[in-house]
């Protein structure tokens, strides 16, 4: 069976993502242009980069290669269109990291932008483990008694997330970071319009 994300429209996903009362598009924007400068880094691997949110913000200048991993082919064709300045330097990888952790490339930095949640922590310590990097980046949702996915005329579409769906904690992933003897260096708090909240938490060896 497939994956639930492999039939998600990336219409659907960003329309639903920047509603007024959801804001995660915007806000996962602006977030990314923070974990871009963060670091001094020359290579950094998005896992979960869907339509390419927040590439705008990757510095041209900075960067030597900037990988995107998604399992979703067309969600990596929309990225690469639409980010043409980036040709050369932004290369797609389409799989399935439940199952293909172990090919990932290295790069100094990872940013996992709710990604987590759609894999788990063993799966993301595997890909860690792979990557090899300097510093990783993520951010998590924390929910409200509303559910985890805000109520929205796009409801439907993510029906069947709840197949592959974990709930992150923030201690447990420092917890699974610090068992690949990553510390927490340093950490944000986004408020969304719905009560629910946007963690930032980054890693360094």
């Amino acid at each position: 069976m497939k994956n639930p994300w492999e039939e998600i429209p990336l219409s659907d996903y960003e329309s639903h993502m920047k509603l007024d009362s959801v804001m995660q598009l915007q806000a996962m924007n602006e977030m990314m242009k923070g974990q871009f400068h963060a670091y001094p880094v020359s290579s950094i691997m998005i896992l979960g980069i869907a339509g390419g949110n927040g590439l705008e913000h990757a510095q041209t200048d900075k960067f030597e290669k900037i990988y995107g991993v998604d399992i979703n082919s067309s969600y990596l064709q929309s990225a690469t269109q639409r980010y043409p300045e980036l040709s050369g330097l932004l290369e797609c990888l389409c799989m399935d990291l439940r199952y293909e952790a172990d090919k990932l490339p290295k790069a100094d930095m990872v940013i996992a932008n709710l990604l987590i949640e759609y894999i788990g922590y063993e799966c993301f310590q595997k890909a860690v483990r792979q990557i090899n990097p300097d510093y990783v980046s993520c951010i998590i949702q924390i929910n409200t008694e509303d559910g985890w996915v805000s109520d929205s005329p796009y409801l439907h579409v993510f029906d069947r997330l709840e197949q592959v769906h974990h709930q992150i904690e923030p201690y447990m992933l420092e917890n699974a970071m610090h068992k690949m003897d990553y510390q927490v260096i340093k950490t944000l708090e986004h408020i969304l319009p719905n009560g629910k909240k946007l963690v930032q938490i980054d890693f360094g060896k």
